[in-house]
């Protein structure tokens, strides 16, 4: 049986004693560092709606409107103000989304528009101009507040990637999970958790931990102290339940957030709902079908938005073809078979970027958990064709191949057969990115893992996006994927 030692108990406290002060203190400047931005993002829309407000009365003369009256500007302030506090933009988020955050405003600016709209209809009172002044103050003021909030979001993002937000997080647990945890924190440190360490009393027997482990549940109140811990992630352990909660109880005394990984994990989506049994709850996860009227509405206006844009993008594309056939020659497509839905080939069309060769080109010995990409066997690249591939524009012929019906324009990345046939048996989950159309860009891919990364992590954001699917999810991967082929474009200047 293991013994708690000795020096938990009695030495170690008194030792600790001299820089406990120093460490509280710090931790309440951290807190009270955090409360400030927070006051900031409040300060900082209040002074953007009345500005708002004053460009919205400074300019209707020249506009042959009549002025608001001040009290309706205020009315619209305070409703929009409050609109975002219950959404949420005032305080600590784990993940902070800029895109989600224009979705917001654009929402509470809306309403509240309509809200002072509907009031002044109702009210006695002057009612001329009531159209084009709701106008001018929506679009000010929705045009103003996303500058703030675009501003606000990147200084907050680079401040938690540089530590200045992070808020320090012990993980309950040092199994796969736990581990999984510790690594994704790491790599994602724009989520605010910078993990310290673990506590488990018997953590898993495997090297290379992320972090160390810090000791068992009894210690958790004296590495609160120690650390400034401010959030404790519960994940797997042998720890008995009773343990567990007696730990989450202490924390929320100490005021400590705690996050929780729920068992069976993999099957949790962000439509949640939440039952109770007496005190028991049941949860329901509420997956999207990829079989049902949502994909097919998805399907459907692929086609039509990849018609679209072909048109649109008609001179481009000449202009790429006849690039590529005086750098390379005929034929302008490459050819490759791909796995698409239900594990069905089809041809994927890309630009060609690289001269012809005489060798029959094999299939590269992979390392293990990564994904095949990038230039494989010598490199035959033409200058243009090294273009066409930085800014990602050799696969703007896959418009034909979602115009067909083989591809969709967001979906898991296709992948050679002979690679699929074998990731198929050998890594979780992968056979489940078929229950979808493959796409021109991904949710994987607008987060990095594209070309030789993760093979694993790339079928865990695939398979989030499947049975995460909405329209918003697919317009905000869009406009992800729009801004890192422009971000190319700069740096290929």
């Amino acid at each position: 049986m293991a013994t708690r030692p000795l020096m938990n108990a009695q030495a170690l406290p008194a030792l600790l004693e001299p820089f406990e002060s120093d460490l509280l203190r710090e931790r309440g400047h951290h807190r009270a560092r955090t409360r400030a931005w927070a006051r900031g993002a409040l300060v900082l829309d209040a002074v953007l709606l009345a500005a708002a407000g004053a460009a919205t009365q400074l300019g209707s003369g020249d506009a042959g409107i009549l002025r608001v009256s001040p009290v309706w500007i205020v009315t619209y302030a305070a409703l929009v103000l409050g609109m975002l506090q219950l959404r949420g933009l005032y305080s600590w988020r784990f993940r902070v989304s800029v895109l989600d955050d224009l979705r917001g405003i654009l929402a509470a600016t809306a309403l509240a528009s309509m809200a002072v709209l509907s009031l002044r209809i109702l009210l006695p009172g002057d009612v001329d101009d009531l159209a084009p002044q709701s106008l001018r103050l929506l679009a000010f003021s929705a045009v103003y507040l996303a500058a703030g909030r675009v501003a606000y979001d990147w200084a907050q993002l680079n401040a938690r990637r540089h530590g200045d937000l992070a808020k320090p997080t012990l993980i309950v647990g040092a199994g796969r999970v736990g581990r999984l945890t510790a690594n994704r924190l790491l790599e994602h440190r724009e989520l605010g958790l910078a993990p310290v360490g673990f506590i488990d009393k018997e953590p898993l027997d495997e090297p290379g931990l992320p972090v160390p482990v810090l000791g068992a549940s009894w210690d958790l109140e004296r590495l609160i102290e120690q650390h400034g811990i401010e959030h404790v992630v519960v994940t797997f352990s042998t720890a008995p339940s009773e343990v567990l909660l007696r730990e989450i109880e202490r924390c929320e005394q100490l005021g400590v957030s705690v996050s929780l990984v729920p068992r069976l994990f993999e099957r949790v989506t962000e439509r949640l709902t939440v039952d109770h049994l007496g005190g028991l709850p049941l949860l329901s996860a509420q997956r999207a079908d990829p079989k049902g009227l949502q994909f097919a509405f998805k399907y459907t206006l692929d086609r039509i938005v990849a018609g679209l844009l072909l048109l649109v993008l008609l001179p481009l594309f000449a202009l790429l073809a006849l690039g590529t056939l005086l750098s390379v020659g005929r034929p302008i497509f490459f050819r490759q078979p791909r796995f698409g839905l239900d594990g069905r080939e089809f041809e994927m069309l890309k630009f060609r970027s690289m001269r012809a060769t005489a060798e029959q080109l094999e299939v590269p010995d992979l390392p293990p958990d990564m994904a095949p990409g990038g230039v494989e066997g010598d490199d035959r690249r033409t200058a243009f064709g090294t273009l066409l591939r930085r800014t990602s524009l050799d696969e703007l012929p896959q418009l034909l191949n979602v115009l067909k019906g083989d591809m969709s324009l967001i979906g898991p990345r296709p992948e050679r057969p002979d690679f699929a046939r074998l990731f198929v048996d050998n890594v979780y989950r992968y056979g489940d990115r078929h229950r979808v159309k493959s796409g021109i860009t991904g949710w994987a891919q607008v987060h990095g893992l594209r070309g030789k990364t993760s093979l694993t992590d790339r079928v865990e954001w695939d398979n989030y996006y499947i049975e995460n699917w909405s329209l918003w999810l697919d317009v905000k991967i869009l406009l992800m994927t729009l801004w890192a082929v422009l971000s190319h474009f700069a740096l290929a200047e």
